[in-house]
Order: structure tokens, then sequence, then C-alpha cells
């Protein structure tokens, strides 16, 4: 393998890393009781100790396993808006592990992919990869320039663009949504921003019942994705 490597670690992303095949793996470093597993079993493994694997991994959650692989294969905005199923947008979150949250449950619940900042936001790291369970590698996700613009584009192209994570809005339980819409999450602070408020058909506001103010971004993705209406 060529150029620049990374890290894919944790059970599960490797796993998902291996059966999804949209990255060539130069090696699985994986510890002496794990190496014959069956799901490693066409996988270049390396048996290492749990030293050299939390070494390679740059993290103790690595479940005893690491692989090498190529960076990862971001899609393309026009690829996705067509496709079918919704497509989420997150303008601005800054975990990754926030990131890796919204692409399990965005694949999980069907959709078409997921738009992220080129600059500016999370990417898809190792730590995103772990925190999706290794859905990134199945998920299509683009990264674009202007988020902003990416909805605009969307809503030319039929999309109805729902945002929320903002204080005012439509209450979710008194708003029929629309199938396969393009959803815009905000960051974990600040909310959606004034222009990508702007730029959405409608905004919604999950009700709260308790005492805390607002949902974790990726909490809010579930609900509003498990939300719509099937088609």
């Amino acid at each position: 393998m060529s150029g620049r490597r990374e890290v894919v670690y944790g059970r599960n992303p490797v796993r998902e890393l291996l059966r999804a095949g949209r990255r060539s793996v130069a090696e699985v470093w994986a510890l002496p009781q794990l190496a014959g597993e069956d799901w490693l079993a066409q996988a270049p493994v390396r048996e290492r100790s749990r030293a050299e694997i939390g070494r390679a991994a740059g993290s103790a959650d690595h479940q005893g396993v690491v692989a090498f692989t190529v960076p990862y294969p971001y899609a393309e905005l026009a690829d996705l808006i067509p496709a079918a199923g919704p497509l989420v947008a997150v303008d601005g979150a800054q975990d990754p592990r926030n990131l890796g949250a919204i692409a399990r449950t965005a694949e999980a619940a069907g959709a078409a992919g997921l738009v992220i900042p080129r600059r500016g936001g999370a990417a898809v790291t190792a730590v995103a990869a772990k925190a999706s369970a290794g859905a990134v590698e199945h998920l299509p996700i683009a990264a674009v320039e202007s988020v902003i613009a990416a909805v605009h584009e969307a809503r030319d192209a039929g999309r109805v663009a729902v945002g929320t994570g903002a204080e005012r809005g439509q209450d979710l339980g008194d708003v029929d949504l629309p199938p396969d819409p393009l959803l815009l999450l905000g960051s974990e602070g600040a909310g959606l921003r004034p222009r990508a408020r702007a730029a959405c058909d409608l905004v919604v506001v999950i009700p709260m019942r308790g005492r805390v103010a607002s949902l974790n971004v990726a909490v809010a993705a579930g609900v509003l994705l498990f939300a719509l209406p099937r088609t």
C-alpha cells in the first residue's frame, strides 16, 4: 500500500472495514487470542502485544485490534442528493464521537448519506469510526466546502430541508415531516446558525418533557430520522 496510511481500531470498526471492502487494508494487528477469529480469516493479520496495538491505535480503546488502511474515501455530494432515503447534513459539529454516533444512526435508518464541512467541523477519523461502530465504512459521507450551499443544492433538486437544533421552531409533534428530506443539524453548543436556519424550508423543535434544555446532537438526529415517514 503506497501513500498515507490511517488506522482503524476496535472490533466492530475493523470488522466493518473488512466487510465493506471500500478501503484496502495493508495489515491488521491483533492480540494472539483474537487473531484466529473467523472474521479475520481473510485479513493479513499479525499478532502483536496490547502495548504495541495501543501505540499504533493512539488509544487504549482498541479492543485488541487495529487495522492499517488508506484515507477515508469521501463521496460526491452530487451522488448523494438523488439517492433514496433521507440525507443528513451536519453544520459545524466539532466532536468526532458525535459525528460517529450520527453516522451510526443514519446508516441504521437507511439514510442516503451524510454531509459534513471540509473544514471547521469533525472529520471521519479513527475516533469517529470507533463511535460509529464501523457504520462510516458503509454510509456515504461527503465533505463539502459549504454545508449551506449543499442545502440549497439539495433543495433545488427537490429535497425539503428540515432544520433542528434551534430554540425556535415548530413542535415536532405538530409537523407532518416529508419523506426523504435533507435533515440539517447544528453544532453541539450553538445549534443552527442564522444562515443555516434561513436555508431551511422548516425548522422543528423536539419537545423537552424534563428539566434539561436540549438533546445531544446525535440523539436529536436519531429522534428525527426515526420520526420520518417510511417510503
